[in-house]
């Protein structure tokens, strides 16, 4: 145990002075985990919308200074991360380094949570530390450690200049692109004022449904939750700076949307549709086409494809990292529990 004096304090809300933004920005970066999903602004509007169960925000001091948040939240005797479902990587906020942190944060998580069944940590990136530290304290706190499964999350590095020249130029990308201008006037828009974007989200969800009616995976935009999310998402990431809206015409005509983010030099592909009327001239290759360069000319390092191994993906990508959910449960418990 460290000679250090640590505190961890329940907050009543995200609005609380302790876990202000300016605290929250200072904190992020001093974790392994600095994405979009770990913001305030993400994780403010994402409890707003879906918020369930009881708030776990769970700030830690030590010596007075604050070095830590756990977003947290606990329903049916289970506790997750704010933001499990649509985040596509989540952690710790801040700097968990010193056991006795975790150790504290988790214990104050079980004191909070009277039904108490265990944890799961949905999406936690490879690259970060919390796996092996969430396996180093589980026994002092009478819990078992398991590794539930991981996903792929592919990407294409941007800093190697040849690459980053090479993805938009594929011939497929610039036949798709040439085929699609044939038809008409091509115009591309990029947006990041949240009233321009409101303006187009009507259309970004209609677009979204019609794309994916067909298939056995209906859109996730019938949902009225998920519109309501997708607006608060808007109006927080265009405060915040990060979001990016873009919309593909042909002749004054929508033929593909997508609604991401860049932050910190990461380019995110999250949540593109096009119109399925012209999917033989593939206009989500040419969606993806003006998003690299995009990302490009804003000088990101990195062209995030988020989870999921598609075979689009793979054409692109230069790595593909992973991300891993953890559980953790009394000894001789395990529920299973999505």
């Amino acid at each position: 145990m460290s000679s250090q004096h640590t505190v961890v304090r329940l907050l009543d809300a995200f609005d609380d002075p302790a876990c202000a933004p300016n605290t929250w920005d200072v904190l992020l970066p001093q974790g392994d985990t600095d994405v979009v999903f770990l913001t305030s602004s993400w994780q403010h509007a994402w409890w707003d919308v879906f918020g369930r169960g009881r708030l776990l925000l769970l700030f830690v001091e030590r010596d007075n200074r604050p070095i830590a948040l756990a977003p947290l939240f606990s329903d049916c005797g289970m506790v997750f991360f704010v933001g499990s479902g649509g985040s596509d990587y989540l952690d710790f906020v801040g700097d968990i380094g010193e056991s006795d942190v975790l150790t504290a944060l988790l214990r104050a998580a079980q004191r909070h949570t009277p039904d108490f069944v265990g944890f799961r940590f949905f999406h936690v990136p490879d690259s970060s530390r919390t796996g092996d530290r969430l396996q180093a304290v589980a026994d002092q706190l009478g819990l078992v450690c398991f590794d539930e499964g991981n996903l792929p999350a592919p990407a294409l590095d941007l800093r190697d200049d040849a690459s980053a020249q090479a993805a938009p130029n594929k011939k497929s990308l610039r036949r798709h692109t040439n085929a699609l201008s044939r038809l008409g006037t091509v115009t591309v828009r990029h947006l990041r004022d949240a009233p321009a974007i409101r303006e187009q989200l009507a259309a970004f969800f209609s677009q979204h449904v019609a794309r994916w009616t067909e298939t056995p995976y209906p859109s996730l935009f019938l949902d009225p939750q998920q519109r309501a999310f997708y607006e608060h998402m808007t109006e927080a990431g265009c405060r915040a700076g990060w979001l990016r809206f873009c919309r593909i015409d042909v002749n004054g005509a929508p033929v593909a949307f997508h609604l991401g983010s860049c932050y910190k030099g990461r380019y995110l592909w999250y949540k593109p549709t096009f119109d399925v009327e012209l999917a033989k001239y593939s206009p989500g290759e040419v969606l993806l086409r003006h998003l690299l360069l995009a990302a490009i000319d804003e000088g990101a390092h990195t062209f995030d494809f988020g989870l999921g191994d598609e075979l689009f993906k793979q054409r692109f990508a230069s790595h593909t990292p992973r991300v891993r959910t953890w559980g953790l449960y009394p000894r001789g418990q395990r529920w299973v529990v999505f």
